[in-house]
């Protein structure tokens, strides 16, 4: 399976001819906010299947993504799609069970014998045991990890301490492209085995570790 990571929290997942894009950022929405955002614009990315885990503009921009994918919008439940099951797990974008930011889906799906969940803007500190149980077992997690808006590396360093997923692939934090956020620098110093590799995209074979998990750092688009 390839993962391609076009900033924020949107990525590109393509297993054969399956492809799989999750929260696709509004470039223009964004844009008004008047914040520094220098991620490319999401041209040419197309899929067979949009996930969307929230309502905000750095998440929900399903215009810009082609293919005519079959789209699973911030709902929670069991879904049937181009890949298969899909399950939504509700959560909550802030530690006040939502009454500040709102809902959040966490999305979990297998592809390409792997199973894949993206925690979309987890605000909670943790994971209810009902979520952690619908959850289910992790090969690949996508977790936020720069704080404020979400959690932050040492909650983070906890949920995935609680999933025990193979590969760890952090997002939603400050890079050279946006001026808000943390870095990810302090949840990387928690965690054991760290990849930093040189491109956006790449194999998740070729970052699977036989000694524990793994976090993998693509570069910023």
């Amino acid at each position: 399976m390839q993962i391609q990571w076009y900033g924020q929290s949107t990525f590109r997942l393509v297993e054969g001819d399956a492809s799989v894009v999750i929260d696709p950022f509004d470039l223009a929405a964004i844009t008004a906010y008047g914040r520094r955002w220098d991620y490319p614009a999401l041209d040419g990315v197309t899929a067979d299947l949009l996930l969307v885990t929230h309502e905000h503009a750095d998440h929900n921009g399903v215009e810009a993504v082609g293919g005519d994918p079959a789209t699973l919008r911030s709902t929670a439940g069991t879904h049937d799609s181009p890949i298969g099951a899909v399950t939504g797990v509700a959560s909550e974008h802030d530690e006040v069970a939502g009454t500040e930011r709102g809902p959040n889906t966490i999305f979990v799906f297998a592809l390409g014998g792997l199973r894949v969940a993206h925690l979309g803007d987890l605000g909670q500190r943790e994971l209810r045991p009902e979520q952690t149980a619908a959850i289910g077992t992790v090969d690949v997690l996508f977790v936020p990890v720069g704080g404020h808006a979400t959690i932050g590396a040492e909650a983070a360093t906890d949920v995935v301490a609680n999933l025990s997923p193979r590969v760890i692939i952090p997002m939603h934090y400050r890079t050279e492209r946006i001026d808000f956020l943390e870095p990810a620098d302090d949840f990387l110093a928690r965690a054991r085995t760290v990849r930093r590799l040189e491109t956006p995209a790449f194999e998740v074979a070729d970052v699977l570790g036989e000694d524990g998990p793994v976090v993998a750092v693509p570069a910023a688009p």
